[in-house]
């Protein structure tokens, strides 16, 4: 029994799909070595067309097998000592190249020119040349990207490429590129992964030269963007291959929600600041009102003016100067409360709020199910830049109602809201985008 299991573990173990390739490539180069022999049989009995067929026959199976199962085998080999990653592209050019080798092979082995085998060893020797260089100039070759660390959605920002060729020859004709998005997979979900979205191309690098290039980084959506790895490809000197070297390097960016003036935004933002406006007596310099004398006020503040007019003392009284305080609460709706448009509204708007206030006279704070509480803004953007609809909302019976005033985005029912934090709350209802307040 212990056999039994044993056995059936190391077959779990197995890469069933690499052995039947392997075996597969097996019985192509047996049939490809099977018709070479009958070939020369032939070609002994002077049969000139099972000469031909055999042999064309030979070639075809060997390239088939050379092409379709030899580079899956070489991928799935790991070697520790090889600490690059190589993809092959065959190009055009390269596939018309390789039919007139066939071509020209086939018929140096049919008529048994001595100078059609010449030729036939030329081209292979070229193809050889060819990899050697393009794969010696590649591992040369260093990469480096920068980027910022964050930036707003819909808006530009740049980025660097760095090469630097360390080889003792001249590199040409290297195109950096996106790696290739790995097949995702079910039920897992996909996180954006391109930064670079376009290749760049370095017609010639100079021996321990380095080269920079600017890329434009826009996206259209917050998140954070990851990418894990990138690739420097070349088709020098001969264009048979697209030859694509895997850099592992991995950069992320967190694209923080848009903060431009949005039509929600403008909607809500002269009704809340009439809310939170404090024009109270006080030693402020915007006029507040003009009153009475009374017992006790400052000579200073005699308006002699209205005094005169209204035959009585009369003083002016001014608007207080005190800080506001505000906190922005985000009550974030549970999956499937907002649609995926209503729900990327809300956080443009939430994320424009607190943007604004920002860069008022206003004291913030911030609360949200998660939010780690700081007061920086960069620190509510970068949550707001990551946050998805979620199963825990806030206990409403927690948010404080006396130390600042609320600024709540929720999608809960208008009348679920306590009394309390209504009172001292502006509401915006995310849900038909009915605003309310006290």
């Amino acid at each position: 029994m212990k056999v039994t299991s044993t056995i059936r573990r190391w077959l779990r173990s197995l890469d069933r799909e690499a052995w039947t390739r392997f075996f597969i490539g097996l019985g192509g180069l047996v049939i490809a070595f099977g018709s070479a022999m009958l070939s020369t049989a032939f070609r002994d009995e002077g049969n000139l067309l099972g000469t031909a067929i055999t042999a064309s026959l030979a070639l075809i199976t060997a390239g088939i097998v050379g092409v379709a199962t030899i580079p899956y085998l070489a991928k799935r080999v790991a070697l520790e000592r090889l600490r690059f990653a190589m993809r092959y592209e065959l190009t055009r050019e390269g596939l018309i190249y390789l039919i007139a080798c066939i071509i020209i092979a086939v018929a140096a082995l049919n008529t048994g020119n001595n100078l059609l085998f010449i030729i036939v060893a030329a081209m292979l020797a070229a193809i050889l040349v060819s990899g050697v260089f393009s794969t010696v100039t590649l591992l040369n070759i260093d990469l480096d990207v920068s980027v910022p660390e964050y930036i707003f959605a819909r808006q530009s920002a740049l980025g660097r490429v760095a090469v630097h060729n360390h080889g003792p020859f001249s590199a040409f004709s290297l195109h950096v590129v996106p790696a290739k998005a790995r097949r995702r997979r079910p039920g897992k979900m996909q996180v954006p992964s391109k930064l670079l979205n376009r290749s760049l191309y370095f017609p010639r690098l100079g021996s321990h030269c380095t080269e920079f290039e600017n890329v434009s980084l826009c996206f259209e959506r917050r998140g954070l963007y990851r990418q894990k790895e990138f690739g420097i490809a070349t088709r020098f000197p001969f264009s048979f291959l697209k030859k694509t070297r895997i850099v592992p390097l991995e950069r992320e960016i967190i694209v923080l929600p848009s903060v431009d003036a949005t039509e929600d935004l403008m909607e809500s933002l002269p009704m809340i600041l009439g809310e939170f406006e404090s024009f109270l007596p006080g030693r402020g310099h915007d006029l507040y009102r003009i009153r009475e004398y009374l017992p006790g006020d400052p000579a200073r503040h005699i308006d002699w003016k209205s005094s005169a007019k209204a035959s009585s003392m009369m003083v002016r009284e001014f608007a207080r100067e005190d800080e506001r305080s505000l906190r922005i609460v985000f009550d974030n709706p549970p999956s499937g409360v907002l649609s995926e448009q209503e729900y990327e509204r809300s956080i443009d708007l939430a994320a424009s709020l607190a943007w604004h206030f920002a860069n008022e006279n206003v004291s913030l704070s911030f609360l949200a199910p998660g939010y780690d509480g700081s007061e920086q803004i960069l620190s509510f953007l970068k949550y707001l830049a990551l946050i998805r609809p979620g199963e825990k909302q806030l206990l409403l019976s927690e948010i404080p109602v006396n130390s600042a005033n609320n600024l709540m985005l929720t999608a809960r029912a208008p009348g679920s809201i306590p009394e309390p934090l209504w009172e001292s709350s502006y509401v915006v209802f995310l849900r038909g985008k009915k605003k309310e307040t006290n």
